[in-house]
């Protein structure tokens, strides 16, 4: 069997910019800068491209599971322009304090829990690639995404936009391997320098 390595994302704060309340519009999509640009240098050096975002928006009814899908399918077409395109994206819609009948399910998927992740590679493994998670990096702006990338056995990086949690990550003792002021320094200052 192949094995890939993957690049798992979070979105809003790391690709695009966070907006500070739930982007329920592509209206509200601007990419960070030169984000698409690091993508495409992960893309051309072999990495996969996974986007994993929690939007609890969904369970606070703020936002729907329609209007999320249409901000990915927009944000998808974005980085295409640039073949930043990524792979498979997967969204959490359930927050523990707004409990749903519909979302509630899908709880052990919410970041910090590694449940997108591991959807992620048994899909991979359903096309015949096994992800080779010690060659895999999870990045993101949040203490969440760290712990989700540790635990789910992934190298992982923060990057300092979005909500730049570096001194919650420290407090925490919830250590990313790397951190980068954006996408950009983190695929090309250490994901692809192999520091």
């Amino acid at each position: 069997m192949e094995k890939i390595k993957v690049l798992f994302l979070d979105r809003d704060g790391t690709i695009n910019k966070d907006s500070g309340s739930y982007i329920s519009s592509k209206e509200q999509i601007v990419l960070i800068d030169r984000a698409d640009e690091a993508i495409a240098l992960a893309r051309k050096a072999g990495f996969r491209i996974v986007v994993i975002t929690n939007q609890a928006g969904i369970a606070r009814g703020i936002t729907t599971v329609e209007e999320v899908e249409e901000v990915n399918r927009y944000l998808y077409d974005l980085l295409a322009v640039r073949n930043a395109h990524y792979d498979l994206c997967y969204f959490c819609p359930s927050h523990p304090d707004y409990p749903h009948p519909d979302y509630d399910r899908f709880m052990d998927c919410r970041k910090p829990a590694t449940g997108m992740v591991d959807l992620a590679i048994r899909d991979f493994l359903l096309e015949g690639y096994e992800v080779d998670r010690s060659a895999s990096f999870f990045i993101g702006d949040k203490t969440v995404d760290i712990e989700c990338g540790l635990r789910a056995g992934l190298r992982p990086v923060l990057v300092r936009t979005g909500h730049n949690e570096e001194e919650l990550c420290y407090q925490r003792n919830i250590l990313p391997e790397f951190v980068a002021d954006d996408l950009y320094q983190a695929v090309t200052g250490h994901i692809l320098s192999g520091s």
